[in-house]
């Protein structure tokens, strides 16, 4: 059967092929809840969080237990900063912005195993999780577009 609405002009791919690119996309991607969920629990999360910004952008805020790595020292400074026998989740400003997708590209070509933080700080600050800046400690409500129930994750 043939639709006329731009959401199935091109038909959906067969389930097998489906579930093969959703698990490889999860294998790509973390999202701020889980990784704020990851680094809840405490003690060893099993990966290393990293802030591909710049210096000011880092020092307006970051998440806490985040490393500062700009994306374009990587390639110099990633091997003295991180161990490569750890997962690493980079994230930058949002889901406007590549740069974490620039910083996962260049740890991965230098031997790490990477994932990207989908949202990234915007999304980290806009669900209401605390930040470190400059200043210490902050924390924002949650906005109720990403976190509609007050203090609750969505359930994903």
């Amino acid at each position: 059967m043939e639709y006329d609405n731009p959401v199935l002009r091109v038909a959906p791919a067969p389930p097998a092929e489906a579930a093969a690119h959703f698990r490889a996309s999860l294998a790509f991607h973390a999202d701020v809840s889980d990784v704020a969920a990851a680094l809840e629990a405490g003690g060893d999360v099993g990966f290393v969080l990293l802030d591909s910004r710049s210096t000011e952008a880092w020092d307006q805020g970051h998440i806490p237990g985040a490393i500062h790595l700009p994306t374009a020292l990587i390639p110099g400074q990633a091997e003295a900063l991180v161990d490569k026998s750890m997962p690493v989740v980079t994230y930058c400003w949002g889901p406007g912005c590549n740069g974490a997708t620039r910083a996962a590209l260049a740890l991965a070509e230098l031997g790490y195993r990477v994932k990207e933080m989908l949202g990234g700080f915007e999304y980290w600050v806009r669900e209401g999780f605390a930040y470190e800046t400059w200043r210490g400690g902050e924390n924002r409500p949650a906005d109720p577009l990403t976190a509609p129930v007050a203090g609750a994750r969505c359930g994903c």
